[in-house]
């Protein structure tokens, strides 16, 4: 892991410690949290309310889902019965449309969305847009290799923020974005580099999977 890779995950973990909240889960909650992730990449959709039972017990059904989005380990539905997502991937609509194992799922942002093919080991599509143009952003992804990219100039850039409202999913994770090459990335940052980071694919990719990597 270089400077640059290592120095961004330690600051990501600061702003949303992802695994400390797991590993204070007692053991069924964390399986849980593994199979909810594991569960939209592979299948294109969150578990059922009984297929989380199956792993907690019917009577933590309740419990599991209140605690894991107390711990903003995933994201619930209006009536909180349901779960939608789990960084890095989520049955809501984003920007970041993620083509995987023949289904179209979302990521949470750009960051995320180049995680989930490393993650897996699986071919991925990702459709997005430069948050400052609007332009068409298509990457393709076989693991840890970026196979093609267009434009082949987009960077993901992060502006660092706290999570608000305890959901990092609807405040930071908006703020990590494609941006079709250096200019846009200029106009997007506009100069204020402590409070914003660039990066290129390859650099993403690896940010990525280490954040995420110890939570599956």
């Amino acid at each position: 892991m270089n400077e640059l890779i290592e120095s961004s995950v330690l600051r990501l973990n600061q702003l949303l410690p992802l695994k400390a909240r797991q590993d204070r889960l007692p053991p069924a909650f964390q399986a849980l949290h593994r199979a909810v992730i594991t569960s939209l990449v592979m299948r294109g959709r969150p578990p059922t309310r009984a297929e989380i039972a199956a792993l907690v017990g019917e009577q933590q059904v309740d419990p599991a889902l209140a605690r894991l989005a107390g711990d903003d380990l995933v994201v619930l539905s209006a009536d909180r019965r349901e779960i939608l997502g789990a960084y890095p991937v989520t049955a809501e609509t984003t920007p970041h449309a993620l083509e995987v194992n023949g289904h179209v799922i979302h990521a949470m942002c750009a960051l995320d969305a180049l995680a989930v093919s490393p993650l897996f080991e699986c071919p991925a599509r990702i459709r997005s847009c430069c948050r400052v143009t609007g332009e068409a952003i298509a990457i393709a992804q076989n693991g840890a290799r970026i196979v093609d990219a267009q434009p082949a100039t987009t960077r993901v850039g992060v502006r660092w923020q706290a999570p608000a409202d305890g959901c990092a999913a609807h405040s930071l994770c908006i703020e990590m974005v494609f941006l079709k090459d250096d200019d846009a990335a200029a106009r997007w940052h506009e100069g204020d580099l402590q409070n914003h980071s660039l990066y290129t694919l390859e650099e993403a990719v690896a940010f990525g999977t280490d954040y995420f990597r110890p939570l599956l």
